[in-house]
């Protein structure tokens, strides 16, 4: 029973970690930018959420009405008026502009809210679990969150499928050249394709900060998760960045299993052996949305 709780607890934490790979996955999918700072503004909802709860007076869950669409604009300005005019210019320059987002995020947050460790308070719901019988249980909270990582990830692919502006995102996605041809502004596109990521992390963290404690210099372990699960599912496939997350809990749970001290290493050990295997990652695909 013992292991079977923990083989569960695994896949519930996997959904945490799609979560935070989602939108990562998403904006390498649609114009091929890899964001150091996705782990940081991670952070950066969870105490944009933490700041609502003090001023709204409301549960952390109530407060993603408003903090999502907070992040979406902050996304979106970020996009158009830096990140766009790197496009086409090779690798490198994102690569610096959000390493200077990293730390610009981390030094406001510190300076705003300290360096000190905060956490979300979520009341009951923190540690109300559901009993699954024979002294088995499952928390509530890694319920909500697997179940938002899913359906984020069903209205993705609802986007993407059946909307005209998400096969816009595709086409873009395709062949930007072309697309712009037919008269879609892709940098419109990639500014929307980054206002999604925003809004999905913004949900990581207010989801992050309810499960634990947060403090402004975490973004780059997160962002390491969130790069484990891409790595793991295959970068740019959004369901393959679900089964990443889900192998990536399930390799650390199993690891704290046997060794508590292994948590870690079993999840960076589990994204290396899969590298060397197939490093494309185990679900790469050769579309990317």
């Amino acid at each position: 029973m013992t292991w079977l709780n923990t083989i569960l607890q695994g896949i519930l934490l996997g959904g945490l970690y799609a979560l935070y790979g989602t939108g990562l996955s998403l904006i390498f999918g649609v114009m091929r930018i890899v964001n150091l700072a996705h782990g940081d503004f991670i952070m950066l909802g969870a105490f944009l959420s933490l700041l609502a709860t003090q001023i709204m007076g409301v549960p952390p869950l109530v407060t993603l009405i408003v903090v999502v669409p907070i992040m979406f604009m902050l996304g979106y300005a970020l996009q158009r008026g830096i990140l766009n005019t790197t496009i086409g210019a090779g690798l490198m320059p994102p690569l610096v502009i959000t390493f200077g987002l990293s730390v610009i995020v981390q030094n406001g947050l510190q300076l705003w809210f300290s360096a000190d460790s905060q956490g979300l308070n979520a009341g009951a719901l923190e540690t109300a679990s559901l009993p699954l019988g024979n002294g088995l249980a499952v928390g509530i909270m890694p319920l909500i969150t697997f179940a938002a990582a899913v359906i984020i990830l069903l209205a993705l692919q609802f986007f993407f499928n059946r909307t005209s502006l998400g096969q816009a995102f595709r086409a873009t996605s395709d062949d930007p050249a072309t697309a712009e041809l037919m008269g879609i502004n892709s940098r419109q596109i990639y500014a929307l394709a980054m206002g999604i990521s925003f809004a999905i992390v913004a949900v990581a963290g207010i989801l992050l900060g309810v499960r634990t404690g947060f403090a402004p210099t975490d973004g780059p372990a997160r962002l390491i998760f969130a790069f484990e699960a891409v790595i793991i599912g295959g970068l740019g496939n959004l369901w393959g960045t679900l089964a990443g997350g889900v192998l990536l809990g399930l390799s650390q749970s199993i690891g704290a299993q046997i060794n508590p001290t292994w948590f870690q290493l079993a999840g960076h050990m589990l994204t290396l052996t899969v590298l060397a295997i197939r490093p494309t990652g185990l679900f790469a695909r050769t579309r990317d949305l």
